[in-house]
């Protein structure tokens, strides 16, 4: 799980909530015209613009932000590192039996004691990478689309009730709450834009690098056991992607 991701999202609706609630009745802000206007009406313009598949991934992608668990990248490389120790000692076929946790080393290791060339390895995990990357982003796009239309769709919805409000101008009585009413689409929109789409597409666009470099860490890796590297100069290689704070230093 991921706290920050959680704790943001449940810290700002509540700060919302308690906003309306010490301004008044919260009922005051639900309003079911409004809610369909931009909400289901955003959802349904952003669908215009994907495929219906491409779509109804994005939910996929969106819980991934939550339940996503970062790869320790220290942990990575000291298990690359004992695997290249293994495979020094008693050949690419020992790693066979390794317990491996992460889906993306264990089938680099298959790679390798099927025998194939490096750069053949090379190859198809860059392309899983890439393809793996490209869903990363799509998801990413559509959560930014609904950030973008979200917006517009809450103001479509105040010229609607401000025309609906306009026609009828015989009651003054009813201006105010029909005004309130029109500038909550506004609200909606806003909301959806700023507490949902835009963080999501952010996170996701940052878990995408940050997989991107861990699964680059263990294709460098994985190309150092076939050559038959020394283990301590993979490990050196793979310090090269850890951030300066956590690069051992030459007392360790």
């Amino acid at each position: 799980m991921d706290l920050g991701t959680i704790v943001g999202l449940l810290g700002s609706v509540a700060m919302v909530v308690m906003a309306m609630v010490l301004g008044g009745s919260i009922l005051t802000f639900i309003d079911a015209p409004s809610i369909l206007i931009v909400v289901v009406g955003t959802h349904f313009v952003v669908m215009m613009t994907y495929s219906l598949g491409e779509f109804l991934g994005a939910a996929g992608a969106g819980m991934k932000v939550l339940t996503f668990k970062a790869i320790d990248n220290v942990e990575l490389i000291n298990q690359i590192v004992e695997l290249a120790d293994m495979a020094r000692k008693s050949g690419l076929l020992a790693l066979e039996g390794a317990t491996i946790e992460q889906d993306f080393l264990k089938k680099g290791i298959g790679l390798l004691v099927d025998g194939h060339d490096g750069e053949v390895v090379k190859g198809i995990l860059e392309k899983d990478v890439s393809m793996a990357s490209e869903r990363h982003k799509l998801g990413a796009s559509i959560f930014k689309s609904m950030a973008d239309v979200a917006p517009a769709m809450g103001m479509i919805g105040t010229l609607v009730g401000l025309v609906a409000m306009l026609s009828n101008m015989d009651d003054p009585k009813s201006i105010g709450p029909a005004m309130a009413v029109a500038l909550l689409t506004t609200l909606y929109g806003a909301i959806m834009a700023n507490m949902v789409g835009i963080p999501i597409s952010e996170k996701l666009n940052m878990r995408d690098t940050e997989e991107k470099i861990s699964k680059t860490l263990m294709i460098d890796g994985l190309l150092g056991i076939q050559a038959g590297q020394n283990p301590r100069v993979i490990e050196q290689v793979l310090h090269g992607y850890l951030k300066e704070g956590k690069r051992p230093t030459a007392e360790d």
